[in-house]
């Protein structure tokens, strides 16, 4: 028998992209899958959209918004709860080919060493060209990239599976002795880098993580370099220093951490070319440290 698996997609007002990842997942050659949809107290419609569209799927409306990691959590103890022997969080603004979960199991049936495992993402506006195969971690900068990124296909990752430092939570699946053995998601992040900080700590509990290139799916996300919103910059700003602290990290990744912060901090108030533009972030730049600094995590206050 086919081992189970669950998908967890978490919604907040994204209605009709997450309708549209439903649709295609309706089309997984994979049989013995189960569909859990979080919903973080949208206000678009989307509870009732997808009750009608997909009366069949399990649906779990949170009440509030809990962001990234309070409402994957959710539906991972669901999951768990309900005899999952793989549990995948995947975003609601993906469509996914038929056969990538079959790929990632098979992956993850072949080497029980592997652990945690990903697809290739491919931008869904440039479906051949690469957003993710997989992450990088650079312990000496502490900084984090895809690997891959805006890269043309051209076979140049293969077909075999891929060792990498972290799964993006765009679309990670890992088994069920995973995610009990490194637990969930931490809820202080909120969002971004929750998912890297995970893939640190199922690594050092001793699984492999890995690229299945083989497996695919398409991200809605732009091509173009997008500059980060005041919310969004914050959110990295404050939890790539709490992922510095979770992980451990060296001097070497913390100096040059601070010396980067530094440094656009210094550009945007010495530049006049900047005041405007970049004054919104610079406050949220001094508002990640200072709340960093006296322990305020989970979602921005306003």
């Amino acid at each position: 028998m086919q081992p189970a698996v669950s998908i967890i997609v978490l919604n907040y007002n994204g209605r009709e992209d997450t309708l549209a990842c439903l649709r295609s997942l309706e089309h997984l050659t994979y049989a013995n899958v189960k569909v859990i949809v979080v919903d973080n107290a949208s206000s678009d419609g989307s509870v009732e959209a997808i009750r009608a569209a997909h009366p069949r799927m399990t649906l779990i409306d949170t009440g509030a918004n809990l962001g990234f990691t309070g409402g994957n959590n959710i539906g991972i103890r669901r999951a768990l709860d309900e005899g999952a022997d793989y549990v995948m969080l995947l975003n609601n603004d993906t469509v996914v080919a038929p056969d990538f979960v079959d790929l990632l199991v098979e992956a993850m049936q072949h080497d029980p060493t592997l652990g945690v495992v990903g697809p290739m993402i491919y931008y869904y506006s440039a479906p051949d060209t690469i957003w993710s195969a997989g992450g990088e971690i650079d312990w000496k900068q502490g900084t984090t990239r895809m690997i891959g990124l805006n890269e043309p296909d051209q076979s140049q990752f293969g077909l075999s599976p891929r060792l990498v430092d972290f799964i993006s939570g765009c679309a990670l699946m890992a088994s069920r002795a995973v995610w009990e053995k490194a637990g969930l998601l931490d809820d202080k992040f909120f969002m971004y880098y929750e998912e890297t900080e995970w893939c640190v700590r199922a690594g050092r509990a001793g699984y492999k993580l890995a690229l299945i290139p083989s497996s695919m799916i398409w991200h809605k996300i732009s091509i173009e370099a997008r500059a980060a919103s005041p919310r969004t910059f914050y959110y990295m700003t404050r939890n790539r220093l709490l992922f510095l602290n979770k992980t451990g990290a060296g001097y070497g990744s913390w100096a040059r951490t601070l010396f980067d912060l530094a440094r656009m901090f210094s550009a945007w108030t010495l530049r006049p070319k900047w005041w405007g533009a970049r004054g919104p972030m610079r406050m949220m730049l001094l508002r990640a440290l200072r709340d960093y600094s006296l322990g305020r995590f989970g979602p921005l206050m306003v």
